[in-house]
Parts: C-alpha cells; sequence; structure tokens
C-alpha cells in the first residue's frame, strides 16, 4: 500500500461506514448550489440521464452523480456509471482548487478515467470552463488550503 494511502485509509473509516448515496446526495446538494447559474443556462445538459462515478481511492470513499430533471442528484454503488473518475483525494483537492488542469493530471495519469470516455471528456471540459460564483469563493480557498497540505510520501511539485 502506498504511503500516502497508509496514512489516509485509516482516517477516512468514519466516512466509510456512511453508506455511498449519503455522500452523493450532499455532495449532489453542494454542487447545485455552486452550479445553479451553470444548471439554469443548460451548461451541464450533457449528463441528463447519465451517471459519473467519482472515485477517491487512497481513502476508499466513491460517489456517483448524475442529472435528471435540470438537477444533479447523488445515487448509491447499486447505480452503474456511465464514466468514472478515478484518483486521489491530493488531486481532486488540486483540481476542486484549480490548483491544476483535468489535462495535466489525466496526462500525468494522476487521474484515470474509464468507461463512457465521451462523457467524461464532456464533463473535464465543463470543469476547466466553469467558474464558480464569487460568493463561494471563501470554499474555493479552504480547498486551496486543503491542497496545500503535505501528506506523508507527497512530494511538493
Amino acid at each position: 500500500m502506498p504511503e500516502p494511502r497508509r496514512f489516509l485509509y485509516p482516517l477516512a473509516f468514519p466516512l466509510r461506514l456512511v453508506p455511498g448515496v449519503m455522500h452523493s446526495r450532499a455532495l449532489a446538494g453542494i454542487l447545485n448550489q455552486v452550479m445553479k447559474e451553470a444548471l439554469a443556462d443548460g451548461e451541464l445538459d450533457f449528463l441528463e440521464g447519465r451517471r459519473v462515478a467519482i472515485e477517491i481511492d487512497d481513502i476508499g470513499v466513491g460517489y456517483r452523480l448524475g442529472l435528471t430533471e435540470g438537477r444533479i442528484r447523488g445515487y448509491g454503488k447499486d447505480t452503474p456509471p456511465d464514466a468514472s473518475i478515478a484518483g486521489g483525494l491530493h488531486e481532486f483537492l488540486l483540481l476542486a482548487a484549480r490548483r491544476e488542469d483535468a489535462d495535466t493530471l489525466f496526462f500525468q495519469r494522476r487521474l484515470r478515467m474509464s468507461g463512457d470516455t465521451e462523457l467524461g471528456l464532456y464533463l473535464k471540459n465543463f470543469l476547466d470552463a466553469f467558474e464558480p460564483p464569487e460568493k463561494y469563493r471563501p470554499l474555493i480557498k479552504g480547498l486551496e488550503k486543503m491542497a496545500d497540505l503535505r501528506l506523508p510520501g507527497k512530494s511538493s511539485k
């Protein structure tokens, strides 16, 4: 087991006790607020009726998200995804904090995509172009601070 996983996996044990559907629904609620304007403008319509899995493999937590009737919804692991994106917590924090772009993380194989790659590319392109509303700047600042944490086994870049 790589060093960061050996360190993070036990710390995330309480998260793994919560059913995945609850994680997914909580994340969906947050994303519906942060992406409210993009949803209203139809920028996520490519996701309608589709499901995407996000697997944070070093902590053993996953999410299933999709779009139904113009809202992001969270699903359980029993809902098969059309596309999956997997990687470590640090990589997802870098992506969310806009410290690294998705192309770099995929090219360096720090994030992996499987399933419907066309859907995955639409999602990647949306995330690259998405600018969170200014009122969510404190959330982005918090993600930036979390991305700056040095984890055992992670070299600074």
